[in-house]
């Protein structure tokens, strides 16, 4: 059992505090423990028991009254987050209540927020790409924000340490622009994307289709089972196959006998002192109770999520820091980042009709980024670039849902045939970091527990908007090339915050003038505090960055770590 500290006394001292359990927090709470550090983690919510917490993971649709939509009263809790689709009765215990979690989006901007142990990290994706050489030079190659203060080379060896623990499957293929990862076994394409994935890289030289890169285990791995091939994901995995830090990462931490998780415990602001010129601790509010606490520590990862960590440090004002804690820059708050996301294009194969694929692969294709990689595959049309993510499946005899047919022989007729093959390809664009995409505190609307709020003033602009015309230029024509029928270009016209990697305001840099965190993911002008999620990134590449944010955790733990022994922190 990990230790709770719910009843403690209230000046409580520890050598780490971790705000956060999520994705980046419960890595950082692994390698400070796995060091010996007496690690405090701060959870907003409750604490998550894989064997309670999970009740619906083996749940079908009609094993809900409404076969898995929700009921108008939870429409009304979850009123922006249902605009994902991707929350229904099995999981909406995992998304984070949009009454008592208001924000203001001047402009559309769609904020998922998930408030219990682990966080986020029981929703992603599992889609786990390396950022390149190309993406860390981005910046100070066409210069839209600021330089990157590490390279790739940096970062590899992270990449390598992290993978290795969480279970990474997919296939090398030695492309400069998307580096290999230390992999498991790769899933495999079915029959019609090997297919299709022949006809695209005949046809397209230099653009290649393999099987996505997940968080998914192939083998067993670390005394956790390999994926059934369920794609019940959402709804928790009885046998720990896809990595997340409630049944991966905080385990490990707990088993040091060094980590202790106070639950309900929304962070409020970080504690400077002006004559030590340091962070000493964390202010935090008891949910349950709505008691201001404060614990302190030698040093502060702040991991709550993108938009939830710049809050913390926006409202950690003082006398030394009126405008939020290390914002010497103007730049905490500014930088906000998404990807674009539902543009692309589907279609219907003819063929292999006799064949099918075996289980619900959580998991699809991925086609590496080509424009602008090198002088020959440079655009006029923009910067940056995007990939494609996708699959082909048949609809089974869920298709007959919206027919107006009934009775036992159309039944039988969709049991019997499993319906067209159907292939589809959506685009992830890269966004650039752009000064006026920015979250401000709105101190005028309070949350339950009478916090600011965050006011998000975030659009695309011109270069997003050329790289969706492209995707779906794109993705038209490999779709026709490869030979499908009544292809249908898309484009969603989303607003940001849809493809939930919500990145920047905060960011890293070489120059405490333009940034907030230095190359170790220090505040530049408070050492000891370390920001290690969405908030720190400086660009954002159009891979998912989950990966990315494991290893800077891993690689800033480390730092710390060295600079507590030297006394320097």
């Amino acid at each position: 059992m990990p230790n709770y500290n719910i009843d403690a006394k209230r000046n409580m001292t520890y050598d780490a505090i971790v705000i956060g359990s999520g994705m980046s927090g419960g890595w950082a709470a692994k390698e400070l423990c796995e060091a010996g550090l007496k690690t405090l983690v701060l959870e907003r919510g409750r604490i998550m028991d894989p064997a309670k917490d999970f009740p619906n993971m083996h749940k079908e649709a009609w094993d809900y009254e409404l076969r898995g939509s929700l009921t108008p009263e939870d429409k009304k809790k979850y009123y922006k987050n249902i605009r994902t689709g991707f929350i229904g009765e099995g999981n909406k215990h995992l998304y984070a209540n949009d009454e008592e979690n208001p924000y203001t989006e001047v402009k559309p901007f769609l904020w998922v927020r998930a408030h219990q142990m682990g966080g986020r990290s029981q929703l992603w994706g599992r889609q786990s790409y390396r950022w390149s050489e190309i993406d860390f030079e981005a910046n100070a190659r066409d210069g839209h924000g600021v330089d990157w203060p590490i390279r790739y080379k940096d970062l590899a060896p992270w990449y390598t340490h992290v993978e290795k623990f969480a279970g990474i499957s997919g296939e090398a293929l030695g492309l400069p622009q998307l580096p290999d990862s230390h992999f498991l076994p790769p899933m495999e394409l079915n029959c019609v994307e090997k297919d299709i994935k022949q006809r695209i890289e005949s046809n397209f030289p230099g653009r290649h289709m393999i099987i996505g890169r997940v968080a998914h285990l192939t083998v067993p791995h670390n005394g956790r089972g390999q994926c059934q091939s369920r794609n019940k994901c959402s709804l928790g995995c009885p046998y720990n196959a896809f990595f997340n830090s409630t049944t991966v990462t905080m385990p490990a931490a707990e088993a040091t006998g060094n980590l202790t998780i106070r639950p309900y415990s929304i962070a409020h602001s970080i504690i400077y002192d002006e004559e030590q010129g340091k962070a000493t601790g964390v202010r935090l509010i008891d949910s349950e109770t709505g008691e201001m606490m404060e614990y302190f520590a030698r040093i502060i990862f702040c991991n709550a999520s993108t938009l939830s960590t710049t809050r913390i440090l926006m409202n950690s004002t003082s006398s030394r820091f009126p405008d939020g804690l290390g914002n010497d820059s103007g730049e905490l708050g500014h930088n906000l980042m998404d990807h674009t996301y539902r543009i692309g294009a589907m279609g219907t194969f003819e063929g292999h009709e006799d064949k099918y694929y075996k289980g619900r692969r959580p998991n699809g294709i991925y086609i590496p980024r080509y424009w602008n990689i090198n002088e020959q595959t440079k655009s006029d049309k923009f910067v940056r670039g995007f990939g494609f993510q996708g699959g082909a499946s048949r609809p089974g005899w869920g298709r007959g849902a919206n027919e107006d047919s009934f009775g036992a022989d159309f039944k039988a007729s969709l049991i019997s045939d499993p319906g067209p093959w159907e292939f589809f390809i959506t685009g992830f664009a890269e966004c650039l970091p752009y000064h006026d995409n920015k979250v401000t505190l709105d101190t005028d609307n309070l949350d339950k527990w009478g916090q600011p709020t965050l006011a998000i003033d975030c659009d695309w602009k011109e270069n997003e908007l050329a790289l969706n015309a492209q995707i779906e230029v794109d993705a038209v024509e490999m779709l026709d090339k490869a030979g499908l029928q009544n292809i249908v270009g898309f484009n969603n016209h989303h607003e940001p915050g849809f493809g939930i990697h919500e990145m920047g305001t905060a960011r890293m840099g070489r120059d405490p003038k333009t940034s907030v965190l230095n190359a170790t993911n220090q505040v530049h002008a408070a050492k000891n505090v370390f920001v290690t999620d969405g908030a720190c990134m400086t660009s954002n590449s159009c891979v998912n960055p989950s990966l990315t944010y494991m290893a800077l955790t891993a690689r800033a733990a480390d730092h710390a770590i060295s600079e507590l022994k030297k006394q320097n922190l």
